[in-house]
């Protein structure tokens, strides 16, 4: 009988983890990340533990099953088993030796470190087993990098499939390997821990306490085991899973190092192809509580823009000023940021908040995703890599634009070479009334009379075009457009018709059916063409795409083309790495011309 595909579909997605319905997507049996047990594990509910695996050694190379505990493959009507053969699975340093023995099977794979180097079978077209099994993980968590880069390349290459990460998952890291991409775990670990008469909880290994009537039982290891599965699909579900992945990381230095060099990884791969988000659900929040935070790809890649691309409105390039920033997001809507814009009073000055960890803010570009969705506990005190970084940024985002004048009143000290610079704080608070009449007096001498006139803060012409560079890499499609509304959303109109509207709560553009011919003829969207002959009348999903922009983010307004013609747009809710094969659905439809 052949094997049949798992029934997947994702509820809900955040950053490279996904949290998975399993079975009929309208009634689902059970969900990932969850557990595989085995003939010596505790009995779990089906929700918790989806599948069942055995090994057989009595052969080389060893198979193994895994077995469905629910009816969870198409049509549903029974339970599957699935078999594999191990092949020869060959040390992480041999990675040059081509065994020639990989391991085989259909819907479940299993595969190495040497597998992933040269077995040619795994650029099969389509290849998308149920699930994925990475037997050598316990060597590549011990080898620096090695581990990292696996995950990385199943899960982008394999982006339907769950990852099994066999022996190194347990409650306190199962986060942080979900925050890596993967789905299932054992109880290997948990096991030996009980042995040891070690609990393994969600804070890592301890010895039991006596006096709560604790113990290292099995059945005490499946408690912490539910507690930490119920946890990490919470915290995929609201897209807090990152600040779960960092407080796990701490259990032990390695988790520390798998984090820091996911990030890297992670931050390498955003160049080459779509991974984060272009915009932001409502109310959705990036905690940065943790040193941790400061290297997320999301922070790097903003501090990489605002330092390398970002282009200031024109009228705004002689004077910069730094601000310090504020708890209230946007800081616009802040009481001291309120002082600070009667006190400058100019609307030439070019107004730069200073924060950690986005290093630069423009005041123009303050509604964007995550510029105004991040949440620091703010103490008013800076560290060395703090500070570097942000006058790093400072200097270069100098260079580039030439201001003639920086006014600091951010209270940090600056030294930028022949740029002259104004420190209006002078050791005080950046409220006191003596700093603010220097800030007032700074600005005063940097514009003849008139020149600016009283600050218009309102969300204008300029900052528009100043948000679609920044989104869209131009401008050019708001060219004799009309910005009207009551702040701080706006419509924006051209020849009577609307074109767009601007949601500062989501930070990004909500683009009419009338902009997208030009969009479309200015290059400024992505886009996604579907097969010849298709009746589109639902969302985008895999079986539907011909071609598609690799580059996609979650959250782009996508242009819809068939046959060459523009036929509508979606909104996407899946990064470019997962396109085209990606599980469900991976854009919801916006308009259909």
């Amino acid at each position: 009988m052949d094997e049949r595909p798992i029934g997947r579909s994702v509820i809900s997605r955040d950053r490279f983890s996904r949290l998975f319905s399993l079975g009929d997507r309208n009634d689902p049996s059970s969900f990932a990340p969850g557990l595989i047990i085995g003939e010596d594990d505790p009995d779990f509910p089906i929700s918790i533990a989806p599948f069942y695996s055995s090994m057989d050694n009595s052969n080389i190379p060893s198979s193994m099953k895994v077995q469905t505990r629910a009816k969870l493959c198409f049509p549903f009507d029974s339970l599957d088993t699935w078999e594999a053969s191990q092949g020869l699975v060959l040390p992480p340093s041999l990675v040059e030796s081509n065994s020639g023995e990989f391991g085989s099977g259909i819907e479940l794979v299993p595969i190495t470190w040497n597998s992933l180097h040269h077995d040619q079978s795994l650029l099969t077209n389509g290849l998308q087993p149920s699930l994925i099994v990475l037997t050598d993980s316990p060597q590549l968590s011990s080898s620096p990098g090695l581990l990292e880069r696996a995950l990385l390349t199943i899960r982008t290459s394999f982006p339907s499939s769950l990852i099994w990460t066999p022996g190194i998952g347990g409650p306190d890291n199962c986060a942080l390997l979900s925050w890596m991409g993967v789905d299932i775990f054992d109880m290997a670990r948990s096991r030996q821990a009980s042995s040891l008469g070690v609990l393994l909880s969600e804070t890592g290994p301890r010895m039991p306490e006596r006096s709560t009537n604790e113990d290292s039982s099995m059945d005490s290891q499946k408690e912490m085991w539910i507690r930490a599965i119920s946890a990490t699909r919470s915290a995929i579900r609201d897209c807090s899973l990152r600040d779960l992945a960092e407080r796990q990381s701490t259990s032990s230095p390695r988790s520390v190092e798998h984090l820091r060099r996911h990030d890297q990884l992670s931050f390498e791969f955003s160049k080459k192809i779509g991974m984060t988000s272009s915009s932001v659900d409502f109310g959705k929040k990036l905690r940065c509580h943790s040193f941790e935070s400061r290297n997320d790809v999301t922070i790097r890649n903003w501090r990489e823009d605002i330092s390398e691309n970002y282009e200031p409105p024109s009228r705004q390039r002689d004077v910069l000023v730094l601000l310090p920033c504020s708890a209230k997001k946007p800081y616009r809507l802040s009481q001291s940021h309120s002082r600070f814009r009667r006190a400058i009073g100019n609307s030439r000055a070019h107004e730069v908040m200073v924060t950690a960890p986005l290093g630069l803010v423009p005041r123009d570009l303050e509604d964007l995703w995550p510029a105004a969705h991040y949440d620091i506990p703010v103490t008013g005190d800076w560290d060395e890599d703090e500070l570097s970084i942000i006058r790093s940024m400072i200097s270069r985002l100098v260079e580039r634009v030439g201001y003639s004048k920086i006014v600091n009143h951010s209270g940090i000290e600056l030294s930028l070479g022949d740029w002259v610079v104004i420190d209006t704080r002078m050791g005080a608070s950046a409220g006191s009334g003596e700093s603010l009449e220097r800030l007032q007096d700074a600005i005063s001498s940097s514009f003849s009379q008139g020149d600016g006139g009283e600050t218009d803060f309102s969300v204008r012409e300029e900052k528009m075009k100043s948000i679609s560079r920044f989104q869209f890499g131009s401008d050019e499609w708001l060219e004799d457009c009309q910005i009207r509304g009551r702040p701080p959303i706006f419509t924006i109109t051209k020849d009577g018709v609307q074109m767009a509207k601007w949601d500062p709560r989501r930070g990004r553009f909500l683009l009419s059916k009338a902009s997208l011919g030009i969009m479309r003829r200015l290059k400024l969207l992505k886009s996604v063409e579907i097969h010849s002959g298709l009746d589109w009348v639902g969302d985008i999903f895999p079986s539907m795409i011909a071609h598609y922009d690799g580059s996609i983010l979650v959250g782009d307004e996508v242009l819809v083309i068939q046959e060459g013609e523009l036929i509508g747009s979606a909104r996407a809710l899946a990064p470019g790495w997962e396109w085209p094969l990606g599980p469900g659905k991976l854009a919801k439809s916006r308009h259909r011309l």
